[in-house]
């Protein structure tokens, strides 16, 4: 027990490296329904058949890459993924939906070294906010046996449900926007595949570098080839004639 204990406490620890990440989402929460209205519906009504897409996608289609929760989870690697990957991960879907999306977003988050802003954590502390209020409201419905209150606490779970839908429909969006980022879409230079030992980053002491210039290192090489100047340095005639002499 006092391992498990230090080992959450260890990754608790290193989940606050996502703090000093420099990059930003292509879109925030509140964006992405104007950025891609179509694809942010189809997320609400089929969020685990787009968190599978989604997923699969992160791993650049290789399941073979696959770990169940991304890694994050006390689970991951004890389901035997490796043997079956694809319906591990619809299991996943299906029935961790939440832990889904938020691997997921863990999972880019650490790839590309890219932070949460503050909006975007606001959004999704009241969505939990707003489920842990209606489910203790549903238990003290449930202890009093009052009528009232039994249909105000529908009224908030529901309104809890909406929430929750919503917004896990706007981080997969999110999630999809920023892969179309990755992958060119927008008319950046596609990235390449990273090893798979880079796909989850709680093994390493600092956040990774994120995007790098599309135009760095130089394509002709640094230093150029022709320095230094053929004609030697510094040139022959230097100090020049008429320069004061101490």
């Amino acid at each position: 027990v006092f391992g498990s204990f230090l080992a959450m406490a260890d990754k608790a620890a290193k989940m606050k490296l996502r703090q000093d990440y420099r990059n930003l989402w292509h879109s925030d929460l509140m964006g992405t329904v104007t950025a891609d209205t179509p694809y942010c519906c189809l997320a609400c009504l089929c969020g685990p058949c787009v968190s599978y897409l989604l997923r699969r996608r992160a791993l650049y289609n290789d399941m073979s890459r696959y770990t169940c929760c991304a890694g994050y989870m006390p689970c991951s690697g004890r389901c035997g993924e490796s043997k079956c990957p694809q319906l591990c991960l619809a299991t996943e879907v299906f029935l961790c939906f939440g832990n889904s999306v938020a691997s997921t977003r863990f999972l880019l988050q650490d790839e590309f070294n890219i932070q949460t802003t503050k909006c975007d954590n606001c959004i999704i502390g009241f969505m939990f906010c707003l489920s842990q209020v209606a489910c203790i409201f549903s238990i003290v419905a449930c202890l009093v046996g009052s009528d009232e209150l039994s249909e105000a606490s529908q009224i908030l779970s529901c309104c809890a449900d909406m929430v929750y839908c919503t917004v896990c429909a706007c981080m997969q969006t999110q999630h999809k926007l920023e892969m179309d980022k990755r992958d060119g879409v927008f008319g950046s230079q596609p990235m390449g595949v990273p090893p798979a030992q880079q796909m989850s980053r709680f093994d390493q002491p600092a956040p990774p570098v994120g995007y790098p210039p599309a135009s760095y290192p130089p394509a002709q090489g640094y230093p150029p080839a022709s320095y230094p100047p053929a004609q030697g340095y510094p040139p022959a005639s230097y100090p020049p004639p008429g320069y004061p002499h101490h």
